[in-house]
């Protein structure tokens, strides 16, 4: 009978690390998106303050420059652009990229979308 137990209790512990584990990954996943965000945006910016480019060309570059899913976004983005507007692609990309970000970062980033189409 301690043997049943001590295998149910190792099976317990087993299933919550793993667990813990998984839960852990989606942290820090979102904390190194939003770091890429935070450095793809200034990235932005300097590209509009001073090459003047249109933005589905810069959305294009950063999207073949990044290759993970913060470059999924623009990638989602820049092939909406031509059928959508700026705000309705960047949202589009926003929504069908795989992204380890909650809902209340997801909605932060659409409201970039409404200063995104000043710039275009």
């Amino acid at each position: 009978m301690q043997v049943f137990k001590f295998f149910i209790l190792t099976i317990i512990w087993g299933i919550s690390l793993y667990i813990g584990i998984l839960f852990s990954k989606k942290y820090s996943g979102r904390v190194q998106e939003l770091r890429e965000i935070k450095n793809t945006l200034n990235i932005i910016e300097t590209k509009i303050r001073f090459t003047y480019e249109p933005l589905p060309d810069i959305f294009n570059q950063i999207s073949k420059s990044i290759k993970n899913n913060i470059g999924n976004i623009f990638e989602l983005a820049y092939q909406k652009m031509n059928n959508m507007s700026v705000k309705d692609a960047w949202e589009y990309g926003i929504e069908n990229a795989t992204l380890n970000l909650n809902k209340e970062d997801k909605s932060v980033l659409k409201e970039l979308g409404n200063l995104l189409r000043k710039n275009r």
